[in-house]
């Protein structure tokens, strides 16, 4: 079953990302049609994707998980720079 998680991170106002939409199934798709209708970068990964959506929505990412996230953004920095070149 397919499973998606969202993240969010303002440096401004966030000390670390928060996860702000996860589901499977249909919500899944939702959470995936919904980026995809707003150009947001979507990174494929199962095993981090299975960890994130243990997270409460609106929570932060835990300390154990910010080298794994810090690849997301890391995916999402190059996509978007890509983008606006």
């Amino acid at each position: 079953m397919k499973k998606a998680v969202a993240l969010r991170y303002n440096t401004e106002k966030e000390k670390a990302p928060r996860v702000v939409a996860s589901g499977k199934g249909a919500t899944a798709e939702n959470i995936i049609k919904i980026a995809e209708l707003h150009n947001l970068p979507i990174q494929k990964d199962e095993d981090l994707v299975e960890l994130l959506s243990k997270i409460e929505i609106d929570r932060e990412v835990p300390e154990a998980f910010y080298k794994a996230v810090a690849e997301v953004f890391s995916f999402v920095y190059k996509m978007t720079k890509k983008v606006k070149t």
